[in-house]
């Protein structure tokens, strides 16, 4: 076992707060990795605050992680010690399903779903009955922390040319608007509509204008406006119906990244025929909608959970190729209570990232 610190929350109601553990020693096929980056998402905050109900206590956070391989288990040979990698939101799944066969191992099928990189088993044992623990672990711990272990196969490269602080959110956020946008085939000339700006709008924008899409933003405030332009983008007031009523029938494909509950029901008829609406920010119950506007256009409407290794890789490749990165503000970890508050409010432009430099700091002089 090895030392390590990071940064926990015991309760729903607590902040997080700096904690010593022990990290296990990697094993078959694993690998140590020393972090560097971790970005805060705003699934972070859901989860700490169990706000889903499967939080697992001690929970600490931090799903897009980048770092250096730091050691190397026995028979590990796809990464060497010094490599610059990455660790989304899995860290295992269960390798023999249909969806982990496919290569599709954010769909894993297995007993206990696909192993989240922190919060321990997606699906708790106590919320599980006469379902095994395949993982061997009721909790993991991720990046808020000096160091993580991950099997080889689910640690991704981190390409040259793309700053390891802004790679951090493409791990999640890059890759969550990437694969839906792949799966349903957007391409050049396509009109493309993405619902929310925050951090998984900015890059669905991005990706979206690389593919060659047009892109129109919906926001609802008029800051988020002006970001839309510098982005390159067409942006509107998702209050504005007369705007709204203008562009039915346009859109090839929408993507919904708002975090909490909203109502698509504006949006739906947006969509051309044979046009889909997926939703990949919320994942509580929306507002029904009103099937009339679907069915009579053979419409779509979808949801999309992160992305398989695969598509992470991806969507890092292609970011390097294209010269996409989030836009980032760097924070020392003893920021990050207060910057769970300000994107909770929206104040942030378009993701924290921790530089983990500053908890080594902190554990230096402990």
């Amino acid at each position: 076992m090895a030392k390590a610190l990071g940064y926990a929350a015991n309760h729903s109601f607590s902040r997080l707060k700096p904690q010593e553990f022990e990290r296990e020693e990697p094993r078959e096929g694993e690998v140590e990795i020393e972090v560097l980056y971790c970005g805060v998402c705003h699934s972070d905050i859901h989860q700490v605050k169990n706000e889903w109900g499967n939080t697992v206590y001690p929970c600490m956070p931090g799903h897009e992680i980048v770092g250096r391989v730091s050691r190397l288990g026995p028979g590990a040979s796809r990464h060497a010690v010094g490599d610059l990698v990455g660790v989304g939101c899995m860290i295992d799944s269960c390798g023999l399903c249909e969806s982990c066969l496919h290569g599709d191992e954010n769909y894993c099928e297995g007993p206990n779903s696909w192993l989240a990189t922190y919060n321990g088993p997606m699906i708790p044992k106590a919320k599980a009955p006469g379902k095994a623990n395949m993982y061997g672990r009721d909790n993991t711990f991720g990046g808020y922390s000096t160091s993580i272990v991950v099997k080889e196969s689910f640690v991704l490269r981190v390409p040259e040319g793309l700053d390891p602080a802004a790679a951090a959110p493409i791990l999640c956020a890059g890759v969550t608007t990437w694969s839906p946008l792949r799966h349903w085939g957007v391409k050049a000339g396509d009109r493309v509509g993405v619902i929310g700006l925050g951090g998984l709008g900015h890059m669905a924008v991005k990706l979206a204008k690389a593919m060659g899409a047009q892109v129109t933003a919906f926001t609802t405030t008029t800051e988020k406006l002006v970001e839309a332009r510098k982005l390159d983008a067409e942006g509107l007031m998702w209050s504005d119906k007369d705007a709204l009523k203008a562009l039915e029938g346009q859109f090839d494909f929408i993507l919904s990244t708002v975090p909490e509950k909203h109502d698509l029901n504006s949006f739906v008829p947006l969509l051309r025929r044979d046009g889909a609406l997926v939703v990949v920010g919320a994942l509580e119950p929306l507002a029904p909608v009103n099937n009339m506007e679907v069915a009579f256009h053979r419409r779509t409407l979808a949801g999309s959970l992160i992305g398989s290794i695969r598509e992470t890789q991806e969507v890092l490749d292609f970011c390097a190729e294209h010269g996409i990165a989030p836009d980032i503000q760097v924070i020392p970890i003893q920021e990050v209570n207060a910057a769970y508050k300000a994107v909770e409010k929206g104040d942030v432009r378009f993701r924290y990232v921790i530089d983990m430099a500053s908890l080594r700091q902190e554990m230096a002089g402990a």
